[in-house]
């Protein structure tokens, strides 16, 4: 597939794809499993996917390893209709892959598999900068940053969409045994903190990063620096918190059923994305944003309700179901 939707509506998504293997039982340890379903995962491509399955164009950039699990992701992209343009395999290195706990309330625990995997491995030399600068958004997140070559070809792939004009979206997806310490992730995570103009974190990493209650807003808005157009706190189901240098508020989430929360930041942020990348007023238009807002928290809950997170992404029938019905 060569080129998926014109350059002028491209969300680019920049890091890392793998697998999850899920337990087929929530609520047991991973030595307790009995089996596991393997799942795509990895943040930047769940963005990508959830992009085009609300009608938006995305494409993934990424390395994978040339074995059977690489090329079955770079098929999920591909038949979920995400330009792989950026696509790259490593011989020598393997696709990553990521044990996840589903504890009884459908909240996380993970285990990697990344020594190095083939993701960590992405030179600057390597990089679809034609393609990069072709978006209208570039999104990615924190797991490139961790370790050389990769953390320089997301330095590189940054400063030319930033060069070129291209909204940068940051979703850091803190996952902190993938560093070599805690201070080592939130010191790599704020490292880039000034390039973006949209961040979302979750309330657990306003905590993580800024050591506080995330609750408290004088903590969240330590976060804000001037330049930001948007800054987005999710806090699960309650909804989220959206700061913007002319106006603050807060959005309520939906009630849904709960089976795995894998991919529910990501279905979010996607959702948000497209609402961007369709009508960038919304940074200034308080009314329009909060609409956007109401439906990635649709997205976000529906992504809930199944297991997996790609499969669980929402439509945006379904979603605008959702919203009716909760009216």
């Amino acid at each position: 597939m060569a080129s998926n939707g014109s350059g002028e509506n491209l969300i680019v998504c920049f890091g890392e794809m793998l697998i999850d293997f899920v337990p087929d039982v929530a609520g047991v340890s991973l030595a307790e499993s009995t089996g596991f379903l393997k799942a795509p995962g990895g943040a930047p491509a769940n963005v990508a996917v959830a992009v085009t399955k609300l009608g938006g164009h995305s494409a993934f950039v990424g390395k994978f390893g040339d074995d059977e699990f690489g090329h079955m992701l770079a098929d999920i992209l591909r038949k979920n209709n995400v330009n792989d343009e950026g696509v790259l395999f490593d011989q020598h290195a393997r696709t990553a892959l990521a044990f996840v706990t589903l504890k009884a309330n459908g909240e996380r625990e993970f285990m990697f598999y990344r020594n190095p995997s083939a993701d960590m491995l992405l030179t600057e030399a390597e990089l679809n900068l034609d393609l990069i600068c072709r978006a209208k958004i570039f999104h990615y997140g924190s797991i490139s940053l961790i370790s050389e070559p990769c953390r320089s070809a997301h330095m590189a792939a940054m400063k030319a969409a930033k060069q070129a004009g291209i909204l940068c979206s940051y979703d850091p997806n803190v996952r902190l045994p993938l560093w070599p310490s805690e201070d080592a992730a939130r010191e790599g995570i704020l490292s880039i903190w000034k390039e973006a103009d949209f961040i979302k974190v979750s309330d657990d990493e306003v905590a993580f990063l800024t050591q506080g209650d995330p609750q408290e807003e004088e903590n969240v808005l330590s976060l804000w620096y001037d330049g930001l157009k948007l800054l987005v706190v999710t806090d699960g189901e309650k909804g989220c918190r959206y700061f913007t240098k002319d106006f603050k508020g807060k959005v309520a989430g939906f009630s849904v059923k709960t089976v795995d929360t894998t991919g529910a930041g990501d279905a979010f942020v996607g959702a948000l994305l497209v609402s961007i990348e369709k009508d960038n007023s919304i940074f200034e238009n308080e009314e329009k944003l909060r609409e956007a807002l109401l439906f990635s928290n649709a997205c976000g809950a529906l992504c809930t309700t199944q297991k997996g997170a790609i499969p669980a992404l929402p439509t945006t029938e379904v979603a605008n179901e959702l919203i009716a019905s909760a009216n």
